[in-house]
């Protein structure tokens, strides 16, 4: 009976009752990431052969599915998709700095890219409230992309990882300010 008045009550009264767990999760996301930052590049490594793995792994399923299925008109391609994705896990092992400097090349030319995206888009919506922001965003990330670069290829050692590590420090900070609303809005209605 518990079970299916608990399923009937809206997902934000369950999230208020849980708010101590989303709260806990925030405080392990925020450890996480402090702890991040201060190994940026064994996060950064961490992560590329993180990758390496997926891409081995999802390279040998998709060729047992190729051999499973031999019957079917795809399987040559198929087979082809496997084989790249096996050789390019194979490559992250091999070399893990050299895929690392690519990605974080990648990522500042991608950054550089989205920026400018911005700054033409805030010229184009001048005349909206807030384009401000959209063009204030557009040079950070411009910013963000030329600082990337110009440290390259030495920033491929840690971009990675300080990004990873920013992101759980963002996420961690969300979710304590989402418990602490939720906490606020428990005790009203408790």
């Amino acid at each position: 009976m518990a079970k299916t008045k608990q399923a009937r009550q809206p997902i934000s009264a369950q999230l208020q009752r849980n708010w101590g767990w989303i709260l806990g999760l925030g405080i392990l996301f925020l450890f996480l990431g402090f702890l991040g930052l201060g190994m940026q590049v064994s996060l950064t490594f961490a992560s590329i052969y993180f990758i390496g793995a997926l891409l081995v792994i999802g390279g040998v399923m998709n060729l047992v599915d190729a051999i499973i299925h031999k019957q079917w008109k795809g399987m040559v391609w198929q087979t082809l998709i496997s084989i790249l994705y096996i050789v390019a896990g194979g490559l992250v092992f091999y070399d893990p700095v050299l895929i690392s400097e690519l990605i974080t090349a990648l990522i500042a030319l991608i950054l550089i890219i989205i920026g400018t995206i911005r700054i033409v888009m805030a010229c184009t919506i001048k005349d909206s409230k807030g384009w401000g922001w959209l063009l204030l965003a557009g040079i950070t990330a411009i910013i963000l992309g030329v600082l990337i670069i110009l440290q390259w290829p030495i920033s491929g050692f840690w971009v990675i990882g300080l990004f990873i590590a920013i992101e759980l420090i963002v996420t961690g900070w969300t979710y304590i300010f989402i418990a602490m609303t939720l906490r606020g809005g428990y005790k009203k209605g408790a």
